[in-house]
């Protein structure tokens, strides 16, 4: 299953292969009745739900493709947040499924950033510069006990995508490996 922070997504379309056999999970929201039309129209099997609406039968839906062999995609910080702080919802799934939880992340060189949006959802410029990591899997027991392991193995492929991509740090801003 591949696990990513919100708002980082757009750039994940880019890879060749995802859609098709590939399940996403999408809110029943305004904005993910958008969301659902998008990815839908892009080749993915779309489910519906989150954790405050329709999360068990979401849930279970995960459940099946992943036993399917189906890949599944998720962000693992929505529907609202807080913003890159795991949630259960992926390992509990994958635990279900007997499947590993890939941390996945994406930087592009030059973004335009939804500083309003709760997720600070990333919109590549076009051409510019974007990398794609999929970290080493993580077992969903691991991910069940201490979700915060997932978080870093997101923030940990997030941090090399940005390196292959080219991004430099902002103005004030700290590297990671530095913050404590």
């Amino acid at each position: 299953m591949l696990s990513f922070w919100h708002g980082q997504q757009m750039a994940l379309l880019a890879v060749h292969g995802l859609a098709g056999d590939a399940a996403v999970l999408v809110s029943r929201s305004k904005d993910g009745d958008l969301q659902s039309g998008v990815m839908t129209a892009l080749g993915f099997r779309v489910v519906r739900g989150s954790s405050s609406r329709g999360g068990a039968r979401a849930l279970s839906e995960l459940i099946g493709f992943l036993r399917r062999g189906a890949g599944v995609a998720l962000s693992v910080d929505g529907p609202r947040g807080p913003r890159h702080v795991a949630k259960g919802g992926a390992a509990a799934a994958a635990g279900a499924a007997g499947a590993l939880l890939f941390p996945v992340a994406s930087a592009a060189r030059r973004t335009w950033v939804l500083t309003r949006a709760w997720d600070h959802f990333e919109i590549p410029l076009p051409f510019s510069e974007v990398a794609i990591v999929v970290g080493t899997p993580l077992p969903a027991a691991e991910a069940r006990a201490r979700p915060e392991l997932l978080g870093y193995a997101i923030d940990a492929s997030r941090e090399r995508a940005e390196q292959l991509a080219g991004v430099r740090l902002r103005p004030g801003e700290v590297p990671s490996e530095a913050r404590s």
